[in-house]
């Protein structure tokens, strides 16, 4: 059983029809733990109302939560959330709790014997926080997998948080819409196509081992230095694509650990971030039948 951290921002989306426990890491390390992976969410929440409901929700789920910090001054991440056809636009509470994340010998320990680790920018949007995601970054083993998703949430994110995040990955993710902006930030130039993008950032920053886009219901691009792979999609009825990204995240790991080509990879994206976009939230029930079933379509496209 791999060992996966998801390091990041653990908060709750203020939908309009209630609040639903959310953020980046808490997405991914749950789908990643209903794969089958050993999964811990590093985190940080408030000792207020939100933050326990955060560890009670939690709980049932294969997940390890052992690992968040408390903290007693600061409140648990809010996020609230607004919907237009599906699509989330979101406004970021800030001071909260996961902005003053701890170096603790508990997140080295575990940043130290994990397989693969997933962060993005958001969180790093306070010193405290980036300076020690990038610590445990780099108290990774050298060939952990270390996975920037890149995840742009104006205002919080500058070229040189990009920069920096680049030059501690071997994998980055991002979406279509994302491609132009980082290209830009950068300083790179603008390519004519996603492909041309992603083999500029990987010829900019030779750590990276694949570049990971997604096009929402129109599938994803996967670029490594030995090829690529294009996805069309899995048409699916959209309720709305909260969390999403992050079960692509999980199960391109999911797979990436075990060697698949990127056929596999895409598919397995593909596969559960349709099946969270076709349910509301992030942590939809996922049955016996459905998960034997997904798994036999994305082994079906490694034998094809």
């Amino acid at each position: 059983m791999h060992r996966i951290l998801g390091i990041g921002e653990l908060l709750w989306d203020m939908l309009p029809e209630g609040p639903q426990l959310g953020g980046a890491p808490a997405n991914y390390g749950v789908m990643a733990s209903r794969l089958g992976d050993h999964a811990a969410i590093l985190s940080r929440i408030g000792i207020d109302e939100l933050g326990k409901r955060a560890l009670e929700i939690l709980t049932p789920y294969p997940v390890d939560c052992d690992h968040l910090q408390i903290d007693a001054d600061q409140p648990t991440g809010r996020v609230t959330v607004t919907l237009q056809d599906g699509q989330p636009s979101y406004r970021i509470h800030e001071p909260v709790a996961w902005d003053f994340f701890e170096l603790s010998e508990d997140w080295l320990h575990e940043a130290e014997r994990a397989d693969a680790v997933c962060f993005g920018s958001l969180a790093q949007r306070s010193d405290l926080s980036r300076n020690t995601i990038h610590a445990l970054l780099r108290a990774t083993q050298p060939e952990c997998v270390r996975i920037f998703d890149v995840n742009l949430r104006a205002p919080y994110y500058t070229a040189a948080i990009l920069r920096a995040s680049l030059k501690l990955a071997s994998v980055m993710k991002m979406n279509d819409a994302e491609v132009p902006l980082v290209l830009d930030l950068l300083g790179l130039k603008s390519a004519p196509s996603l492909r041309e993008g992603a083999e500029r950032l990987l010829e900019e920053f030779r750590d990276l081992q694949l570049v990971a886009i997604t096009c929402g219901g129109s599938g994803s691009l996967l670029v490594s230095p030995r090829g690529w792979h294009q996805h069309p999609g899995i048409p699916i009825q959209v309720a709305d694509t909260i969390g999403a990204g992050d079960a692509f995240t999980a199960a391109m790991t999911h797979y990436l650990l075990r060697g698949a080509p990127l056929a596999v990879l895409n598919e397995a994206g593909n596969r559960w971030g349709s099946f969270i976009a076709s349910h509301a939230g992030a942590m939809p029930e996922i049955d016996a039948e459905t998960l034997r079933r997904i798994q036999g379509a994305i082994e079906g496209a490694g034998e094809a």
